[in-house]
């Protein structure tokens, strides 16, 4: 952890988790739906992105928007500065693809953008948030949801009830049969990267703290201060770190937030998260 948020401390908690990446990389973001402002900006992430030499990877929103088909979602990519620090890949844009859920209780398969397999090694650099639905939103929200084709997002979000991206507004599982399908997701990917020989490294960056997520569109302004970027080998850890972080603070804003992820039984994910394999709740924070 640092609480330093800026290009190159960001650019020094990469070169901490001891993993170089080589090859072709893709750095999954959100960017961020048009009207809001939260999103992790290209001036924070463009360093990072340069060094790398790596493709900005997302995939398009099943809710409707301007970012739920390719060529508006690059416009909005654009808008947001995006498309001048790297290329923007909409994984999702052309074509998806089925891979593996091992062990599911909701999930028989996950549906990814077909992109996914164009690249080598990814960084899963999330902002951390709250988020209307899940609760928050960390590296699993970013690597379930975000890496989801439109019908993988559905399938999703209606614990495998539907990929219909239009119809799946009102067919929404429970809510923990919703995030245990996150969680199931997150860890498909996760599963599928290791068996092809990829690595994912896992960034969480704690700025713009609001309840509400870079896909709202009119978001809430952030109700805590800024605090920090953290990094990990391990995805579970992470996003838990991160939940301990505002549990733990001072701040008075914290209420607020944690009555958001409260509201939606939020941390649900993170110990169906670890019953599956996906990673450990346990860690050690070190400073840099």
């Amino acid at each position: 952890m640092t609480k330093e948020i800026t290009p190159a401390s960001l650019l020094a908690i990469y070169e901490k988790l001891g993993v170089p990446l080589t090859d072709k990389i893709g750095i999954k973001i959100s960017t961020g739906e048009p009207g809001g402002h939260n999103y992790l900006k290209p001036e924070l992430i463009g360093g990072l992105v340069k060094k790398l030499s790596a493709n900005i990877v997302e995939c398009n929103t099943a809710y409707a928007g301007r970012r739920n088909d390719e060529a508006e979602h690059l416009k909005a990519a654009a808008e947001h500065g995006f498309t001048q620090i790297a290329t923007v890949d909409i994984m999702d844009g052309h074509s998806e693809r089925e891979i593996p859920v091992k062990n599911g209780q909701h999930l028989d398969v996950d549906i990814i953008g077909a992109n996914f397999d164009h690249y080598d090694n990814f960084i899963n650099l999330a902002h951390f948030k709250g988020h209307a639905m899940g609760g928050f939103g960390g590296v699993l929200k970013n690597q379930s949801i975000g890496f989801a084709s439109r019908a993988g997002k559905a399938y999703i979000h209606s614990a495998g009830g539907t990929r219909d991206a239009n119809a799946v507004w009102g067919s929404l599982a429970a809510q923990n049969d919703f995030l245990e399908s996150m969680a199931e997701a997150a860890k498909a990917v996760a599963d599928y990267a290791a068996d092809s020989g990829k690595k994912i490294l896992y960034i969480d960056v704690m700025n713009n703290l609001s309840v509400d997520c870079d896909c709202d569109s009119d978001p809430e302004d952030p109700c805590m201060k800024d605090i920090g970027i953290l990094a990990s080998l391990d995805p579970v850890a992470l996003d838990q770190a991160c939940i301990d972080q505002i549990w733990g603070s001072d701040d008075p804003g914290r209420d607020h937030f944690i009555a958001r992820v409260e509201r939606q039984n939020g941390r649900h994910i993170l110990p169906y998260a670890e019953s599956l394999g996906l990673g450990s709740r346990q860690y050690t924070l070190e400073m840099i």
